[in-house]
C-alpha cells in the first residue's frame, strides 16, 4: 500500500461508519459527517496507520483509533472557524460548518464528534488490552485542557499581541503538535513498539508537529488561498505566528532543517519507514 491507499482506506472507514448509524439520526448527524466529507490531507490519521504498520501488518484494528484521530482534528476545525473564534467562511473549498448549518448547530456537530472519538475508544477498551488504553489516554490527553485546548486559548489570547518565542513554542506545541505526536505515538503504541522506539518516535512527533506550523505560517504568507481551500486568516487576524517571529527566509530554512532531522530520527528505527519518509517530505513541499 502508498500514502494515497491508507487515504483511500480512511475515506471509506468514515463513510461506512457513519452509513452504520440508524436512519432516524442521519438529519441530526449530517453537520458531523458533512465537516468529515469535505476532505482534507488526513495527516494524523494517515500517520497513525503508518506508524502501526511499522509493526503490524494487518491494520484493521488500528482503524478505530485513526477515526477517532480525524474526529477529534475535525470537530477542532470547526470550532475553530466559528464567528468567536477564526471567523472563516471556507474550509477545504466548501462553506464552514456555521455557514453551511449556522452557528448552534455547528457548535454541536463538534460537540458531537468529540464525544464520538471517545466512544470509539472506549468500546476498543472493553478488550481491557492494556495497549488500547494507553493509546486512547494518549489521544484524549492530547486534545484536552493541557494539550490541544491550551494551544487553542494561548492562541485567541495572543491576538493583537507580540508574545514572545517561548510562548509561541507552547502555543503550537500544544494547538497543533500534540494531536500529529499523539497520532504517531498511538499507533506505536498499538503495534506494541519498544520504550527506545517509543523515545525516538516521540522526537519524530515533536519535531515534524513543529515543521508542519512552520510551513502552515510559510503558506499563510505565500500560499494560494484556492490550493489550500480556505482563507489565509492569519494575515488578517494579526495573529503572532512563526513568520512574524523569524521572518519568511529564516522559517523556510527552519522548516527544511526540522524535516531532515524527522528523517534521521526515522532512520534510527530498525523498520521500513520509506512512507513515513515520503510523507515528512510531501510536508515540507506542500503548498496547501
Amino acid at each position: 500500500m502508498d500514502i494515497k491507499d491508507f487515504k483511500n482506506l480512511i475515506e471509506k472507514y468514515i463513510l461506512e461508519y457513519f452509513d452504520a448509524k440508524p436512519e432516524d439520526l442521519k438529519n441530526y448527524l449530517e453537520p458531523m459527517l458533512y465537516s468529515m466529507k469535505v476532505g482534507g490531507k488526513r495527516i494524523r490519521p494517515i500517520l497513525l496507520l503508518l506508524t502501526y504498520n511499522l509493526y503490524k501488518e494487518k491494520y484493521e484494528e488500528a482503524l478505530p483509533f485513526a477515526l477517532s484521530m480525524e474526529m477529534i482534528h475535525t470537530y477542532s476545525l470547526i470550532h475553530d472557524d466559528l464567528p468567536s473564534m477564526d471567523d472563516d467562511d471556507l474550509r477545504r473549498g466548501m462553506p464552514t460548518n456555521h455557514k453551511k448549518f449556522g452557528e448552534a448547530r455547528a457548535i454541536l456537530a463538534g460537540d458531537g464528534l468529540l464525544n464520538e472519538s471517545m466512544i470509539i475508544m472506549f468500546n476498543q477498551c472493553m478488550s481491557l488490552e492494556e495497549r488500547k488504553v494507553k493509546a486512547s489516554k494518549l489521544i484524549a490527553e492530547a486534545a484536552g485542557a493541557e494539550g490541544m485546548i491550551l494551544g487553542q486559548i494561548i492562541d485567541i489570547e495572543s491576538e493583537d499581541k507580540q508574545v514572545s518565542e517561548e510562548m509561541l513554542l507552547k502555543m503550537h506545541k500544544n494547538k497543533t503538535g500534540q494531536l500529529i505526536k499523539a497520532s504517531i505515538l498511538s499507533g506505536a503504541i498499538l503495534g506494541e513498539a519498544t520504550e527506545k522506539e517509543l523515545e525516538t518516535l516521540s522526537d519524530y512527533g515533536e519535531k515534524i508537529g513543529l515543521a508542519f506550523q512552520v510551513k502552515d505560517d510559510i503558506l499563510d504568507v505565500i500560499g494560494d488561498e484556492k490550493a489550500a481551500g480556505k482563507s489565509l486568516s492569519d494575515k488578517d487576524n494579526l495573529k503572532s505566528n512563526f513568520i512574524t517571529m523569524y521572518g519568511l527566509e529564516k522559517c523556510k530554512e527552519y522548516c527544511e532543517k526540522l524535516t531532515n532531522e524527522c528523517i534521521e530520527l526515522l532512520r534510527q528505527l530498525d523498520k521500513n519507514v520509506d512512507l513515513l519518509i515520503e510523507l515528512t517530505e510531501f510536508l515540507l513541499k506542500r503548498n496547501y
